[in-house]
């Protein structure tokens, strides 16, 4: 067996369609470098004879008895083999439509891929399926290897059409494949070395463009990323065991567990039949102990306080499905993303893709699921905040499967969106902060004011008069001599909530915002008047929770959807009914009505002015019960 002094290690995925020759390969190329246990050639030829069958080189890889009836691959194998200038581990993936799930499995960890293609049959569906797969799992070090040429009389001209039409497609996907490579795996031609068959070919062997590739970096230099896999106890030590995915974890280091941001200090790096070091990085399975004993349970992600992952509840992603069952939009699934499990389900499908010719699938119920072996770019909601980063940015979070029963079904990447998050100064609490009394009391106010400071909260759909309402009961109070302000909706997206979208996560922060300046406007004696949608009672209820107690008046603006629809006074319910606005309240996101509010306002049989009227009536009535109380 050829040896190496190189510790340098190299993991490879070959892939093809069935039966282009992936097992037989492999078997030729260890024999071909001397790779193969000593015996075990002559004992298969004998094997082979003593049965009255030809001797194949796949009997090497097809370790299962199933396989052998079959005459397919049907499991992952991982086999290793050297050259002078490093170690391989070669990872055979199944290339039947079957099987694809477990081609994803081995691809997932390889840093280069091998991809067949047979010279008699071409360019298959499977081929084009396997590339968008390879560059899903971002995968660039392809080689394309056009096997059985023998079967084409050698044929340069065939080689170049396969290769021209391939080019193409991986060009349509924005990769640009290492080399193309002739071969007859079964003769061994172009293996180790050039094929006298082949005189045309004036390029490199297989194993020349092997040794080509590049060994990537371990991501030591990534922000931290250490999932936790299980939690032990020994005597009075709770020790966080998991693997480092990236980054490198010290002792001292001020950790961040992610999603339930608990914050801790390392205090031991554990390590098993292994010397003690007081750090560890990418690859290694560690545990840890920590300094302050927080509650850390299976999932989590720890990072470092000042570089932490997204913690959130909407994913945008592209996903490859596997199963047989459709990726049903309003069905529940459970997510599995490095060590965390929970559920999910589809919020939106944005597109549709066919895996093999990259074209947009378009049919009548576009929104409702994903077929199999369709690729997807969509949004998941999941049950709980999940912790993930870019798939561009750390691989190890930014990948997952999705699960339907017991069964793996599908997989994918996150792809970047406006996602909000966490910076390390946003986690640090001081105990040194306290609410700073003035000099002038609330009362002292309400009697040079004539008025007690409120907040007068105007929910309801878009369109049904909030902010038309707002604006003229500002006028009319000013006019009687009230100080009130109008905090409107789109006003405070100009520069307070400017960093926000419209998820229901950012939803929830605007209100949130808009409420505690809200409070402060009211502790100052004013009349706070709010103009927002405000579609959950549970974001309405905070607000009411922080204002003191009597001075938060819900105001329900009440019209039927159709008639806020007909007003429009914005286009934008034309906007999302032509689905150019996702997550809007009343057509693709929910609103929740009030159950009791202080005041109701039927805007689709009384005016504006009643409106007001009815709000002033009732302040009025407020301020007389203050009069009598003082």
């Amino acid at each position: 067996m050829t040896q190496s002094s190189s510790t340098e290690q190299l993991k490879i995925v070959i892939v093809g369609h069935v039966d282009h020759g992936k097992s037989t390969f492999v078997g030729r190329l260890f024999y071909d470098t001397g790779s193969l246990p000593d015996g075990k050639y002559e004992q298969l030829k004998t094997v082979a004879e003593r049965r009255g069958v030809p001797f194949e080189w796949a009997n090497l890889m097809d370790a299962l008895q199933s396989e052998r009836d079959q005459n397919i691959t049907i499991d992952t194998a991982q086999i290793w083999f050297r050259t002078p200038k490093r170690q391989y581990v070669i990872i055979d993936a199944p290339g039947h439509k079957e099987f694809l799930k477990n081609m994803v499995t081995g691809a997932a960890s390889a840093e280069a891929a091998l991809l067949l293609i047979d010279a008699n049959e071409g360019v298959q569906e499977q081929s084009r399926r396997h590339g968008y797969l390879l560059n899903m799992l971002g995968i660039r070090q392809i080689a394309v290897l056009v096997n059985k040429m023998d079967l084409q009389g050698y044929s340069e001209e065939r080689f170049n059409a396969i290769e021209t039409e391939y080019r193409e497609f991986l060009k349509g996907l924005g990769i640009e494949a290492k080399c193309f490579l002739p071969l007859a795996a079964k003769s061994g031609d172009n293996i180790a070395t050039p094929s006298a068959n082949m005189p045309w070919w004036k390029g490199k062997t297989i194993l020349q463009a092997l040794d080509d590739f590049q060994v990537s970096d371990q991501p030591d230099h990534q922000p931290l990323r250490f999932p936790i896999q299980d939690v032990y106890r020994f005597d009075d030590r709770r020790i966080l065991a998991g693997r480092v995915e990236s980054g490198t974890l010290r002792v001292g280091d001020r950790l961040l567990f992610s999603p339930s941001n608990k914050v801790s200090t390392v205090k031991s790096i554990e390590r098993w039949s292994a010397p003690t070091r007081d750090e560890a990085t990418a690859g290694e399975s560690i545990g840890v102990t920590l300094t302050e004993q927080i509650f850390v349970e299976r999932g989590a992600i720890a990072a470092l306080e000042t570089s932490p992952p997204y913690a959130l509840t909407r994913i945008k992603a592209r996903l490859f499905w596997l199963s047989r069952s459709p990726f049903a939009k309003g069905k529940r699934y459970k997510i599995k993303l490095a060590t965390q499990e929970m559920e999910c389900e589809i919020e939106s499908i944005d597109r549709l893709i066919d895996s093999s010719s990259l074209a947009t699938i378009t049919r009548e119920d576009q929104g409702a699921y994903v077929g199999r072996n369709e690729v997807a770019e969509l949004v998941l909601r999941t049950k709980r905040p999940v912790a993930f980063d870019l798939q561009s940015e750390i691989v190890a979070t930014g990948r997952f499967v999705i699960v339907d029963g017991f069964e793996v079904s599908g997989g994918g990447i996150i792809a970047p969106d406006n996602y909000p998050r966490r910076t390390a100064d946003s986690l640090q609490k001081s105990d040194n902060i306290y609410w700073s009394q003035g000099k002038v009391t609330p009362t002292q106010r309400n009697l040079r004011n004539g008025h007690l400071g409120r907040v007068v909260w105007l929910t309801g759909l878009s369109g049904s008069g909030k902010s038309t309402i707002a604006t003229d009961l500002e006028r009319e109070l000013f006019n009687l001599g009230k100080h009130a302000y109008v905090l409107d909706g789109d006003n405070v997206r100009h520069g307070l909530c400017r960093d926000l979208g419209f998820s229901p996560q950012d939803r929830q922060e605007n209100i949130r915002r808009v409420g505690e300046v809200a409070k402060l406007l009211a502790d100052a004696g004013f009349i706070a008047i709010t103009a927002f949608i405000s579609p959950y009672r549970a974001d309405r209820d905070l607000v009411r929770s922080i204002v003191p107690a009597g001075q938060f008046i819900e105001v329900f603006v009440s019209a039927p959807i159709e008639v806020c629809e007909q007003r429009d006074p914005k286009g934008l319910y034309a906007k999302a009914r032509a689905n150019e606005i996702k997550e809007f309240t009343g057509i693709s996101a929910p609103y929740e009505a009030p159950v009791q509010p202080e005041i109701t306002l039927t805007t689709d049989s009384m005016s504006v002015q009643e409106s007001v009227a009815k709000v002033i009536e009732y302040l009025q009535l407020q301020d007389a019960e203050l009069t009598v109380t003082i």
